[in-house]
Parts: structure tokens; sequence; C-alpha cells
């Protein structure tokens, strides 16, 4: 048997998939909890661990050939990942600021946590546990690593912006004092 099939049996093998679907899930949650978002720690543990859930029942299901099984399994993949699409779709949301009038839409960092902690899910339930637990980290680093680096980038284009208003403002008033 390879070893992404479980046995109905293997209590303690079933139990691990979906204890470190849940702990991965609530990493990413913790993360996205405390920046106040909307989904928070039991959404993504939740999202996890259901995932596993979902891929684990064709994996433990006795079938004539292991094609059938990974055939289900394939099948089962693309249904999941279409319904945490509608979760992920029910988190963003397109708000109208009173000030420009434009549309901002809001959300679609946690929409993406949310499909990236389905698609952890269901590779720890397929096995993929080392697989998985990297991609958790590197999630981990994109939430919080990439938006530090995202406000550096933006302190400084917003202090090159005042330098340059500032010197357009003195080239100005240099241009009025001529005349």
């Amino acid at each position: 048997m390879s070893t992404m099939f479980v046995n109905s049996d293997d209590w303690l093998h079933i139990g691990i998939r979906l204890v470190m679907a849940l702990f991965v899930g609530c990493m990413i949650g913790l993360n996205r909890q405390k920046g106040g978002r909307p989904a928070g720690m039991r959404t993504f543990m939740l999202v996890s661990m259901g995932s596993a859930l979902f891929v684990m029942i064709p994996l433990q299901a006795e079938g004539d050939s292991s094609f059938a099984a990974t055939n289900a399994l394939s099948r089962t993949i693309q249904g999941v990942t279409t319904g945490v699409g509608f979760i992920g779709a029910g988190l963003i949301l397109q708000e109208t600021s009173r000030e420009s009038g434009s549309p901002k839409v809001k959300g679609l960092t946690t929409a993406a946590s949310v499909w990236i902690s389905a698609g952890l899910g269901a590779a720890i339930g397929c096995g993929l546990w080392k697989m998985a637990l990297m991609a958790g980290v590197l999630t981990l680093i994109t939430l919080s690593g990439v938006k530090r680096l995202n406000r550096i980038i933006e302190s400084r284009s917003s202090k090159k912006r005042q330098v340059n208003n500032q010197e357009s403002v003195n080239i100005t008033s240099d241009i009025d004092d001529d005349f």
C-alpha cells in the first residue's frame, strides 16, 4: 500500500493527518486573526481539516484498483477547490470610499489564504505532510514578510514624493520671487 493510502483501521495515521491539518490551519488563521481579518483561526482550522478529511475518504475506500481511488481523489480535490472558492468569494468585499468615489476591493488576501489553507489540508490528508508544512511556512512568510516589505517600499516612495513635492514648491517659489 502506498504511503498516500491509509487503512480505515489505522487511527494513529488518520489522527496525525487531521491534527497536522488543524495545526497548519491554526498557524495561518492566527496570522490573519492577529490582523483583524474577517476569517480567523477557527475558520482556517476547519477549512484545512475539512479538506484533509475529504481527500482521506477516497484514500480509505476499498476499490478494485488504485486507478479508481486516484480518479476519485482527483474529483474530490476538484470539488474541495471549487467549494472553498465559494467561501473565499464570500470574504471579498467591494467598497466605494466617500473621498475618492472609486471602488476598492478588500479581502483578496484572506480569500487566497483560505484557499491555500484548503490546499495544505488536502496535501496533508494525502500524506504529503512535508510538502504541506514547507508550503505552510512559505505562506506565513508571504503573509507577514511581504507585508513588511511592501510597507518599507511604500514608505520610501512616499518620502521620495515628499522630497520631489518640496523641491517643486521651492522651484516655484524661486520663480515667483524673480517676478
